[in-house]
């Protein structure tokens, strides 16, 4: 069980990584029209859609990335509940 929750964790840390790598490449010009921009685009826009049509950007700057990478904060440490302290809960 403790496996599951390991690899979900590492998959939820490298997903965060590399929608912080696609906030970064917005700083610099066309790096998201590139190849590996558009393929990181494409893992990366169905996840922050959602929050981008609750949370209206704040003149120039868009903080609905910020409050996705929280959530998969809440999510992993969901996870760690789970799956880690699951032996308190009986």
């Amino acid at each position: 069980m403790q496996l599951i929750g390991s690899l979900l964790i590492s998959l939820i840390s490298l997903y965060r990584i590399v929608l912080i790598v696609y906030i970064l490449m917005s700083w610099f010009p066309n790096a998201r029209e590139s190849t590996i921009g558009q393929f990181i685009g494409s893992i990366c826009e169905p996840y922050l859609e959602p929050f981008r049509r609750f949370i209206p950007p704040l003149g120039p700057l868009d903080i609905s990335p910020i409050v996705a990478i929280i959530v998969l904060f809440f999510a992993e440490s969901g996870i760690r509940a789970l799956f880690f302290n699951a032996g308190a809960l009986f």
